[in-house]
């Protein structure tokens, strides 16, 4: 079957070479190229060097902006707030109080564990001191990622928390990006992105003191900032590794297509790097789902972005869900969303996903805006490994633990016979001499 789309034709699970299938199933080039690499070099350098003086200079030149100073002050960020109307006001802070009330649900407690008389292990969580938060511009202000990354933040009880943001050309940011930041007690707020940013928050300039550990999404000059400075900066952490955004969609013949197009369109509109997948073991949904995508993008303002995105996505056919379910696993997607009547018995076997939406009336926009789960996710198959951005991600955990002169004794022999095994003497030493007293 072919379309009227960019959309590949109908892929044919079982027809396909294992080398087919691991075409299919190939994810948008993320360029890393040998130019980008060096340009994004020369940017921290520069930064590193001449610290404010850089990130005055190259603002103007990408941004377009000559500013005379970094920081939003409280003033402003008041004036934002003023300026919303009740609607949009109410609208943030029902995102905020959802958000907060999941991620609050994540608070942990100390571990204590006598493991033998006389020897007591506990695990400790504490806040990591210092984080900056990232919140791109682009298109469009994104009150929702700074609600995403400040509301974990602030629960973590983080000493300071660092916004930072590019300027539009009136060297301003917008009205909803501060008045989230304020709701998310951020009084910390700089107007300066690109990998000049990143830079700032890793190396610390006069304006803005560095920070332990960077969180948000970006361009491709942003991330391998992000992926740079966490190999030069001792001690400066990144949140995760980041790629073009993607959702994958299971449904079956009862599923409505013009949900599942829905949901297409609305992560194909993010880029034209964007990938999105359909599985299903019904021929008639697939084709359905193909015009109603034709259908949707007329409407869309991103038609164009939407469109090009659907170039590199897929459309495939599968023997039953359960092949579909070991697609989905091998893919593992950034969001998962399953439309199908036996959803919560398909979700028994799927294990690598970001974040999984299920049911007809569980669109991934929910999780994006409201639903109170983060929409900070691994991409680009890092959900086999990596987790959803969490309250964790902002604290970090240490163990302490304390022996007594017995609790040592009736380790001393399991101890003594390892570090003979190892060959390390002063380790047994250690040991002895405290024993011998």
């Amino acid at each position: 079957m072919t379309n009227q789309l960019n959309l590949q034709p109908v892929i044919n699970w079982q027809a396909l070479t294992a080398q087919q299938k691991t075409s299919a199933l190939a994810r948008p080039a993320i360029s890393e190229s040998a130019l980008l690499s060096t340009q994004v070099a020369n940017i921290l350098a520069q930064v590193k060097s001449q610290g404010d003086q850089a990130i005055f200079t190259l603002t103007e030149q990408f941004d377009g902006i000559a500013l005379s100073t970094l920081a939003v002050t409280t003033e402003q960020v008041n004036k934002a707030k003023l300026a919303l109307s009740d609607k949009r006001l109410k609208a943030i802070q029902t995102a905020y109080d959802q958000i907060r009330s999941f991620h609050s649900a994540q608070t942990t407690n100390d571990i204590t564990v006598e493991t033998r008389p006389g020897v007591v292990c506990t695990l400790k969580t504490e806040s990591i001191e210092s984080v900056g938060l990232y919140i791109p511009a682009g298109s469009a202000p994104l009150p929702s990622t700074v609600l995403m990354l400040g509301v974990p933040a602030q629960l973590a009880g983080c000493q300071r928390t660092v916004l930072v943001c590019p300027p539009d050309k009136n060297g301003q940011l917008a009205n909803e990006v501060l008045v989230a930041a304020q709701l998310c007690g951020i009084t910390e707020i700089y107007t300066v992105g690109g990998a000049q940013a990143i830079a700032a928050l890793a190396y610390g300039t006069k304006s803005i003191p560095a920070v332990n550990k960077v969180f948000g999404p970006g361009n491709r000059y942003v991330t391998e900032a992000k992926k740079q400075l966490s190999q030069l900066v001792a001690g400066f952490a990144i949140d995760m590794p980041a790629g073009p955004s993607e959702v994958l969609v299971i449904g079956d013949a009862n599923a409505n297509a013009a949900f599942i197009a829905a949901d297409l369109l609305s992560q194909a509109e993010h880029g034209s790097d964007s990938q999105v997948i359909l599985l299903s073991d019904s021929e008639l949904l697939l084709n359905n789902v193909a015009v109603e995508l034709e259908k949707q993008l007329t409407l869309l303002s991103r038609e164009k972005i939407a469109r090009a995105a659907l170039a590199q996505s897929r459309l495939i056919l599968t023997k039953d869900l359960n092949q579909a379910v070991e697609i989905s696993n091998l893919y593992g997607p950034e969001h998962l969303i399953i439309q199908t009547d036996n959803a919560q018995e398909l979700l028994k076997n799927l294990r690598n996903a970001g974040s999984i939406f299920v049911g007809a009336y569980t669109p991934e926009s929910a999780g994006d805006y409201a639903s109170g789960t983060n929409h900070v996710l691994p991409t680009y198959g890092y959900s086999k490994v990596i987790s959803s951005l969490s309250l964790a991600d902002f604290s970090r955990r240490y163990t302490v633990q304390e022996l007594t002169k017995d609790g040592l004794a009736s380790l001393a022999e399991c101890i003594i016979e390892l570090t003979d095994a190892e060959g390390l003497d002063a380790h047994q030493r250690a040991v002895t001499i405290r024993l011998e007293e």
